[in-house]
């Protein structure tokens, strides 16, 4: 049984931690090979959404710690820090890429998978499903992310609160506090994920990932720099065949039919 599928159908791609029992905890292979179909799914002209999930009762408690324990797993042995190539990890492959990335947590994300959760663009969780800030509690910061998503999402003093005591969040309260877009039962979670991928697939793509780039842009940016910037990004779009469909269909009044150029 593979740790980790890939499946494509109807421009969706879908990433599945398929570990259940050990609650799709992430171990050192896993992770080569995350980053892999992470940049097969960016790279491909067939795909205009992912979406990453996991079996079983869990999304993913974090990293592998019996691999840990063990001396074998990540953040062990005296190469580790010579060895890893943290441009080539999954959340920075994650936030590099421009499609969009819709998290279905059809359980609960601990550690590494709460960052990994929150690198997403999308989070649509499960009713019982938790997001477990724990990593002071095992002398670790958040390794993947955290201390950059949490400040962002829900500002500084509301991170601080969380990251510092190491709580735990409900699926209600990530949805009060906007870390969640949508709370459903468990066994809706994928279809409301493919739901939500369908409708954003439906849409231009070159259109979809320019705004996704021109977001992650402006997290960086002053306004003025900002603006000239999507002025760019217009240019190409304005000469698409994309841009002539989404005029054209709105004249007729029928849905677009977007090729991706």
């Amino acid at each position: 049984m593979a740790a980790l599928e890939y499946a494509v159908s109807e421009h969706i791609a879908t990433i599945t931690l398929n570990r259940p029992e050990r609650m799709n905890t992430i171990s050192r292979e896993m992770l080569d090979e995350l980053c892999v179909v992470l940049t097969r799914a960016n790279e491909d002209a067939d795909v205009r959404v992912i979406v990453l999930t996991g079996t079983g009762r869990a999304f993913c408690a974090g990293l592998d710690l019996n691999e840990a324990a063990s001396g074998e797993g990540i953040g062990t042995g005296g190469s580790f820090a010579a060895t890893l190539d943290l441009r080539n990890t999954p959340p920075t492959v994650l936030h590099a890429i421009d499609k969009p990335v819709i998290c279905a947590l059809n359980g609960s994300a601990a550690g590494y998978g709460m960052d990994l959760a929150l690198g997403c663009d999308i989070r649509i969780m499960a009713q019982e499903a938790k997001l477990a800030a724990a990593f002071v509690k095992r002398g670790v910061v958040p390794e993947s992310g955290g201390t950059w998503f949490l400040p962002r999402m829900i500002g500084w003093a509301k991170a601080s609160e969380i990251i510092f005591t190491g709580r735990t969040l409900t699926a209600a309260e990530c949805l009060a506090e906007g870390l969640a877009n949508t709370v459903v039962p468990a066994e809706q979670v994928q279809a409301e994920a493919r739901r939500m991928a369908a409708e954003i697939a439906a849409n231009a793509p070159l259109a979809v990932t320019s705004a996704k780039r021109m977001m992650r842009m402006g997290l960086e940016e002053t306004f003025p720099t900002h603006v000239q910037h999507v002025y760019l990004q217009l240019l190409p779009l304005f000469a698409s065949q994309d841009f002539q469909e989404g005029i054209k269909s709105f004249l007729e009044k029928r849905p677009a039919q977007f090729t991706g150029r």
